[in-house]
């Protein structure tokens, strides 16, 4: 089971760090990813990190400006989004998977989801 967290409301320009804590063990054995959605929109993968976390690969759309970590000592994946634009504006959401590979970018591909927390980013 996956918890996210840290959502909320910003300024443009602003700054969030996301959390998304696992329960039921076995944390370090799925790559972690982040999603969004936006309204009236598809969910779109953000950001993928090895089991490791040695490894993390991005969308372009949010390259350079967010990072995803983890800490597997604390069954805890993070988001740190910086510069926020207004578009950044959807729910948030944290999954796993246990696709074989490093780098896992499809949706379908991850097996748990978290429930998403709202990150709205004002003008």
């Amino acid at each position: 089971q996956l918890q996210a967290c840290g959502g909320g409301l910003v300024q443009a320009g602003g700054s969030l760090r996301l959390s998304c804590a696992a329960s039921g063990g076995a944390f370090s054995t799925f790559i972690m990813g982040w999603f969004r959605q936006a309204p009236g929109k598809e969910r779109e993968f953000l950001a993928s990190i090895t089991r490791s976390g040695s490894n993390a690969y991005y969308s372009d759309s949010i390259k350079d400006r967010f990072t995803i970590s983890r800490d597997n000592a604390k069954n805890t994946v993070y988001l740190q989004m910086t510069s926020l634009k207004p578009e950044d504006t959807a729910l948030y959401y944290c999954a796993a998977s246990r696709f074989p590979i490093e780098r896992v970018t499809t949706t379908s591909l991850y097996n748990i989801w978290g429930q998403g927390t709202l990150v709205t980013v004002s003008s």
